[in-house]
């Protein structure tokens, strides 16, 4: 196997010469997203360089987020971005969690927008138990990065220990056996 020992993090910019409208123009954001695709009932579409070459080097990114009735965006964290999410349609409860663990939450309807702080857990949850809800967010970095705390924790690879889970959240090896089996 062999390592280059250059790595390429992010794409190259666009000749300026060749540069058209098009590479600052996408649909990528137009249709809902699988919701079916995950346990939680949710689908996030981002734009990146390969569906809007023009926001190579701008520092953003955003996404469209649909949630079924109940849908939930799970405890996660973007380790590179803040994020601004605008409810577009349904009822949303979002939140975070300061670094004193102290929750910030609001009640978002359509029209309304929240603010996550960079590298802070939060959430998104559909208040709805009958229609779908879709948000959009802004966040600023062209490579925010996503971790769900919940997978982290419990899916990762190779696993962390079980005595390190059990005493973290203060659960019994059954409950630490079940979660993982619960999130695949």
């Amino acid at each position: 196997m062999h390592l280059s020992l250059f790595f390429l993090n992010g794409a190259p910019c666009i000749n300026p010469s060749l540069a058209a409208s098009s590479h600052f123009t996408t649909s990528a954001l137009s249709k809902p997203g699988n919701t079916k695709a995950n346990l939680f009932g949710f689908s996030v579409k981002l734009t990146n360089v390969s569906n809007l070459p023009g926001l190579n080097t701008m520092g953003l990114t955003m996404a469209r987020l649909d949630l079924d009735p109940n849908g939930l965006v799970p405890l996660h964290s973007h380790p590179r971005a803040s994020e601004v999410t605008i409810c577009i349609k349904g009822t949303l409860l979002v939140g975070f969690v300061n670094t004193s663990n102290y929750l910030f939450t609001q009640l978002l309807r359509p029209g309304e927008s929240f603010v996550f702080p960079k590298g802070l857990i939060h959430f998104l949850y559909n208040m709805e138990s009958v229609g779908p809800a879709v948000a959009v967010s802004g966040l600023s970095s062209q490579n925010p990065g996503t971790q769900v705390a919940s997978l982290a924790a419990f899916t990762s690879k190779p696993p962390i220990p079980d005595e390190v889970l059990k005493r973290s959240f203060q659960i019994s090896n059954q409950d630490v056996a079940r979660i993982r089996r619960n999130l695949g």
